[in-house]
C-alpha cells in the first residue's frame, strides 16, 4: 500500500513537472519549478545512456590526443616563455589521483618537452593536427547532440575555429593568470591587505582564483563548442555548477584513491591506469551534464518525458495552429514579426517540434522567414488566403510520398467521410457491401 502511494506521488510530481499548463509565476515556486524540471531532464539523460556513451568515446579519444594537444598548446606558450604558468593546471587535474597522478603529469610534460613540433615534417605535423582536431570534433558532436543541432561546422570552420581555440585558449588563460598576479601584487592591493576585513577578503579571492579560471574555461566551452547560439548567462550558470561539481568530485575521488589499496593489490601496476580512466570519464560526464544544464536553462520547453519527443499527429496539429496564430496576430495588428525562439519559449514545447512544424509550413508556402538574421516568421501570403484547413493539410501532408505505396486494403467508402465517421467500427466496415477485392499475390 505504501509503495502504491509513493508511485502515485511520483506520478503526480512528474505530471506537475512535465504537463503543467499553469506553471508557477512567483518566487520561490518559479525557481523550484525550473530546478525540478532541469534535474528531471538531467537524470533522464544520464539514465538513458547517451551521455555515458559520448563520455566513454571522449575518454578513448583523450588518451590518443592528450600529448598532441598539449604539444600544440605548449608550443605557442614556449615561444613566449610562459609555458610554466600552465603546468600547475595540469598538476591540479591529476592531483586527485594521488602521488602517482603527479608522477603521471610529470611524464606527460616530459613527453611534451621531448616532442619537437618543428622537426616533425609536413606529414607528421598534419597527423598531429588531425589528432587534435578529431578530439575537438568529437566534443562538438557530443555538444550538438545535447543541443539538438543536426549540422556540424564546415570543414574549413573546424580547422580555423578549433586551432584558434587550441592556440589562443592557453594564451588567454596565461593572460588571466598574469593579470590577476599583477593586481594582487600592486601597491594598492598590498595596502588593502594590511587593512581588515579587506585583507581577509583579498586572500580569500586569491585562493579561489584557480576555481574562477576553471569556471571561466567551462563557460567558454559551453558558449563556443555547440554549433548554435548559446546565451552567456546560461553558459555561466552551467559553468559555475560544473566547476563546483568538478571541485567536489576531485575531493571525493582523492579520498577514493587514498582507500584503493586493494585495487593496487588486484591490478598491480595497471591500477593507476584504470583509476585515471575513471577520473577522465568523470570529468567528461561533468562537462556534458553542464552542457545539458545550459541547454535546458535556455530551452525550458525541451524538458519532456523522452529525450526525443515523439511527433504525434495531435501535437503537430495543435502546434501548427498555435504557431500560425502567433504569427498571424501580430501581422494583422501591424506589429513586428515574432522571432522563432520567442515563439518556442511561449509555446513551452521542445524546440525540435516547433522547428519541424514551422519547416513544414514554410515548405507549404504558408510561412516565410523574415528579419535581418532570418530568424523571424511572417505569413507567406495574405491571411484571407490562409485557412485552418490549409495549415492542417500542410502538417498532415506526406512529403516523402510513402502513403502512395500502401496497398488498397480499405473500403473506398471510408475515405471522404466527416469526423462523425470516426465512430464507425471495423465490424460495420467488414459487414458492408463495399468490400475490396482480394489481393493478388
Amino acid at each position: 500500500m505504501a509503495s502504491l502511494q509513493i508511485q502515485e506521488r511520483l506520478a503526480a510530481a512528474e505530471k506537475w513537472i512535465l504537463a503543467n499548463p499553469n506553471p508557477p509565476q512567483h518566487w520561490p515556486w518559479t525557481w523550484l519549478y525550473k530546478t525540478g524540471r532541469s534535474l528531471y531532464a538531467l537524470i533522464r539523460d544520464f539514465i538513458s545512456g547517451q551521455l555515458t556513451l559520448h563520455a566513454m568515446s571522449l575518454v578513448y579519444t583523450t588518451l590518443l590526443s592528450i600529448v598532441p594537444l598539449l604539444a600544440l598548446s605548449f608550443s605557442v606558450l614556449k615561444a613566449l616563455g610562459v609555458h610554466q604558468q600552465m603546468e600547475p593546471f595540469l598538476y591540479q587535474f591529476f592531483q586527485p589521483l594521488g602521488p602517482q597522478g603527479i608522477d603521471m603529469a610529470e611524464r606527460i610534460l616530459g613527453f611534451v618537452d621531448n616532442m619537437k613540433v618543428g622537426v616533425l615534417g609536413s606529414v607528421g605535423l598534419a597527423v598531429l593536427v588531425y589528432t587534435v582536431v578529431s578530439l575537438v570534433q568529437k566534443i562538438e558532436r557530443s555538444f550538438n547532440m545535447i543541443w539538438r543541432v543536426a549540422e556540424m561546422r564546415s570543414l574549413s570552420q573546424r580547422f580555423s575555429n578549433y586551432l584558434s581555440v587550441i592556440m589562443v585558449g592557453p594564451l588567454l588563460m596565461v593572460s588571466a593568470i598574469g593579470i590577476s598576479a599583477t593586481i594582487f601584487s600592486s601597491s594598492f592591493v598590498q595596502t588593502l591587505i594590511e587593512i581588515e576585513p579587506f585583507g581577509s577578503v583579498i586572500l580569500l579571492i586569491s585562493r579561489f582564483t584557480p576555481f574562477f579560471l576553471v569556471v571561466g574555461a567551462f563557460t567558454f566551452v559551453y558558449v563556443f563548442i555547440p554549433n548554435t547560439r548559446v546565451k552567456l548567462r546560461y553558459a555561466f550558470l552551467a559553468g559555475l555548477i560544473a566547476g563546483v561539481s568538478w571541485q567536489g568530485a576531485g575531493m571525493l575521488f582523492a579520498s577514493f584513491v587514498a582507500g584503493s589499496a586493494k585495487y593496487a593489490a588486484i591490478y598491480s601496476s595497471f591500477a593507476i591506469g584504470i583509476i585515471m580512466l575513471i577520473w577522465i570519464y568523470l570529468n567528461w560526464m561533468i562537462l556534458l551534464l553542464g552542457a545539458s544544464l545550459s541547454f535546458y536553462l535556455q530551452n525550458p520547453g525541451s524538458v519532456a518525458k523522452r529525450h526525443q519527443v515523439q511527433l504525434a499527429p495531435e501535437l503537430q496539429e495543435q502546434v501548427a495552429l498555435a504557431l500560425m496564430w502567433m504569427v498571424a496576430k501580430p501581422f494583422h495588428e501591424g506589429r513586428p514579426a515574432p522571432r522563432q525562439e520567442a515563439i518556442e519559449h511561449e509555446l513551452r514545447v521542445p524546440g525540435e517540434v516547433t522547428r519541424n512544424v514551422s519547416d513544414k509550413l514554410i515548405r507549404a508556402k504558408l510561412l516565410t522567414l523574415a528579419g535581418n538574421q532570418g530568424d523571424c516568421l511572417h505569413p507567406a501570403r495574405s491571411l484571407e488566403r490562409i485557412s485552418v484547413g490549409d495549415v492542417l493539410k500542410a502538417v498532415r501532408n506526406d512529403e516523402d510520398n510513402v502513403v502512395a505505396r500502401l496497398p488498397a486494403l480499405l473500403p473506398k467508402s471510408l475515405f471522404g467521410r466527416s469526423t462523425k465517421g470516426d465512430e464507425l467500427t471495423f465490424a460495420e466496415l467488414l459487414a458492408g457491401e463495399d468490400r475490396p477485392s482480394p489481393l493478388v499475390p
